[in-house]
Parts: C-alpha cells; sequence; structure tokens
C-alpha cells in the first residue's frame, strides 16, 4: 500500500485550503464594524488609493487649484476606514476660498471642499480633474457618460446628463487633520429607477 497522496486527495486538500481562506476572507470583513457606515461627524480623512493609501489628509497635502485626492472616511475611535462601500469614496480638492459661492463656503474647511465621488446619473465613479468643456476653470468630471461638476458652486452640473450636483460633505480642520464636520448635504449616487 502506497503512503503518497493520491490525485483525488490532493484536489479535496487544495479544495478544503481554498474554502478555507474564503472564509478567513469574510471573517475578516465581519471584523471591521462599521466599515460600510456612511461618514460620520468627527471622522478623519485618509487617501483612499496610492502611495499614501490610508494616510491621514492634512491640509497642507493638497496643492491649491487641485488635483483632488480620492479619500475614504475613518473612524477615529476605531480606526477602521469606511471602505465597505464605494457611496463612501470622496473627492477632496483645495480651492482658493473667495472662489466659494455662499452655499459652498460654509462646507470648506480654508478653502477644502469634499464630494462623493459617484456620478448621480448613472453611479459610475467621477475620477478626471480637467478643464470644462465650456468655460476655462478645472471641474470634476465622470468619464462615462461626461458629466462634469463645478466643486465651487456645491458641485452642480455643468455639462453632461448628470440629473443633480454631487453629494457634499462638510469639513473642518482639526489638530491639523481634515474631519467630517456633518453628513452628506445631497443624495449620493445615481437615482434609482
Amino acid at each position: 500500500m502506497s503512503t503518497r497522496p493520491t490525485r483525488r486527495a490532493l484536489m479535496l486538500g487544495t479544495l478544503c485550503a481554498a474554502s478555507c481562506l474564503s472564509m478567513a476572507a469574510a471573517a475578516a470583513e465581519e471584523e471591521r464594524p462599521g466599515s460600510d457606515k456612511r461618514p460620520q461627524q468627527r471622522d478623519l480623512l485618509v487617501v483612499a488609493e496610492g502611495e499614501r493609501e490610508g494616510e491621514l489628509i492634512k491640509p497642507e497635502d493638497l496643492k491649491l487649484g487641485g488635483p483632488p485626492l480620492f479619500a475614504w472616511p475613518k473612524d477615529p475611535e476605531s480606526a477602521v476606514i469606511r471602505d465597505g462601500s464605494r457611496l463612501n469614496e470622496l473627492l477632496v480638492v483645495r480651492l482658493a476660498p473667495e472662489e466659494l459661492d455662499e452655499a459652498t463656503r460654509p462646507r470648506a474647511a480654508d478653502g477644502i471642499v469634499a464630494y462623493s465621488a459617484i456620478c448621480t446619473h448613472a453611479g459610475c465613479p467621477v475620477t478626471a480633474w480637467m478643464k470644462a468643456t465650456e468655460g476655462e476653470q478645472e471641474v470634476f468630471k465622470c468619464m462615462c457618460h461626461n458629466s462634469e461638476y463645478d466643486p465651487r458652486h456645491s458641485a452642480q452640473v455643468v455639462f453632461g446628463p448628470a440629473p443633480r450636483r454631487l453629494a457634499a460633505l462638510p469639513l473642518a480642520i482639526v489638530d491639523g487633520s481634515l474631519v467630517v464636520a456633518g453628513t452628506f448635504v445631497g443624495k449620493v449616487g445615481a437615482q434609482q429607477g
């Protein structure tokens, strides 16, 4: 009788190992309660991608006039990053305070504004910062269907099929870090049919 494992035994072992890894990954997600909860007052903002992913965003990290940083809110108590829902991803950009309209200025922190990164047209990610189709200023742009939003004017739609502005997230600066100062103003994401 051979002590070498059979092909069936190896396959069964591989399937069991894969199943265990899958369950461990699911358990790890469950160990992060609050990761899908909407941004809360006093949440910190952290970089969402790139070399600095997960690092706190400081006002000096944002260059005047853009480009924006993609960010996630982070619970300051539990240190859980609220990246469990794509509806929590934010665009954070620094603009000259005098460029902001009367509705936008109260939600800004030293000219820094935050908006949902989810297009209100079809729910695509808003990923571009570029010159507006009509006008001279830089705007947020959804490359899926070309909707453009002006962050100086509460992210109102300035071009494309989007039916409404991006939801705004009020900010404050506390101890040198950007902090959420309130809940989203406006509906996040696309219209539901």
